[in-house]
């Protein structure tokens, strides 16, 4: 990870993160400068160049102990940008990835409706062709960043199958209706998409008819995936600081909290939770560098595992700061807040356990007929 990322995060996100979770807004201009230090070469090469996967995992680590809000929204535009430079027509490609990439046109990725959430394959919106334009209605709903972007992947079906094609955000008929007062990722600007008529462009496809959930979707997801497990092992290691700073200072009983024995035990068990996370999305970030399609059932036990991990951590981090941990003075009721949204985004742990296991038949599968040793 470069100097000037850290810097940055350091000097200039961390301190503003609980200000930025209190007004429910995130300055545009933080994701700008996240793109312009080359976050994005993870993700498309137009970035800056094509960065190794831990490397821009480190990246990831640094941006989720900073500000989780500041991660999901990067986390979107990431998605958004790898699915036009993946599935988008030549021409598409060429007017909007080095938008993408420089952070001109800041993107978001629809796939959540209000009454689908998990079943993404069987979305309601409706895309129906029309001349030489592609007609959008629907209802998109969870949408981060969706007050902050330019342009969205929408997902929707035609007569078909599922299909995702680009929306820009000044389409006429599409409206972004604001969500506030979430539990957590308060800064990301989650909002509504109401699509009533939109008209796009036929080049505005993203990949074929059909192939909206089992390749756009999957690719992205992967993406997302991967940005959140490195976020929440950011997370942890946030909880780390925090609790053993708070522990070193507060006293109860005449002794420093860390010197009472059920406080180290949290601690202890927090610092195994980050080392064990980070140990895990290095391997899937190994694997994807090498190219190996298996790195997808590896990020998924990454992002399942950390998000756990994270969510005991925090919830941990509260109990030590005690009633302070509760109020707006220190940033663990924050990391609560948020990392349990970390359970749910980019596909909930329930669905995590259901990719895994079913990639466990295949791994660790015994044929009919024979005995495990």
């Amino acid at each position: 990870m470069s100097t000037a990322l850290r810097e940055f995060l350091e000097a200039q996100v961390s301190p503003r993160a609980d200000g930025w979770d209190r007004e429910q807004r995130l300055p545009r201009e933080a994701v700008q400068r996240l793109l312009e230090l080359g976050l994005l070469g993870g993700v498309v090469t137009p970035a800056g160049g094509e960065v190794d996967a831990r490397t821009w995992g480190d990246a990831l680590e640094w941006v989720g102990a900073a500000s989780f809000s500041l991660l999901s929204v990067f986390t979107v535009h990431a998605m958004c940008a790898h699915a036009v430079d993946r599935w988008a027509a030549p021409e598409v490609k060429r007017e909007w990835l080095p938008q993408l990439a420089s952070g001109r046109q800041l993107g978001a990725f629809a796939l959540t409706e209000p009454a689908i959430g998990s079943d993404a394959k069987n979305v309601a919106t409706r895309i129906e062709p029309e001349g030489d334009c592609w007609r959008v209605n629907g209802v998109k709903r969870w949408i981060s960043a969706a007050g902050l972007a330019d342009v969205f992947v929408v997902i929707g079906r035609t007569a078909v199958g599922p299909t995702a094609v680009l929306v820009p955000r000044d389409a006429p008929g599409l409206e972004v209706r604001p969500i506030d007062g979430m539990l957590g990722l308060r800064a990301a600007q989650l909002g509504q998409l109401v699509l009533k008529d939109v008209r796009v462009p036929k080049a505005h496809l993203l990949g074929a008819e059909r192939t909206g959930f089992s390749h756009v979707t999957g690719s992205a997801l992967d993406v997302g995936r991967f940005c959140i497990a490195c976020g929440c092992t950011g997370l942890i290691r946030a909880c780390v600081r925090a609790s053993v700073a708070y522990a070193r200072d507060r006293v109860q009983f005449e002794v420093p909290l860390r010197e009472h024995q059920l406080i180290q035990e949290m601690i202890a068990e927090m610092v195994t939770g980050y080392k064990a996370s980070r140990a895990l999305w290095r391997h899937a970030a190994e694997r994807r560098t090498q190219g190996d399609p298996g790195s997808i059932v590896e990020t998924t036990t990454a992002k399942y595992f950390a998000s756990r991990a994270a969510s005991r951590a925090a919830s941990d981090a509260v109990q030590i700061h005690g009633a302070n941990g509760c109020g707006p003075d220190f940033p663990v009721q924050r990391y609560f807040r948020d990392a349990r949204i970390g359970e749910i985004i980019e596909g909930s742990n329930q669905i995590q356990q259901l990719l895994i296991a079913r990639d466990a038949q295949r791994e660790f599968g015994v044929p009919r007929g024979k005995r495990t040793s």
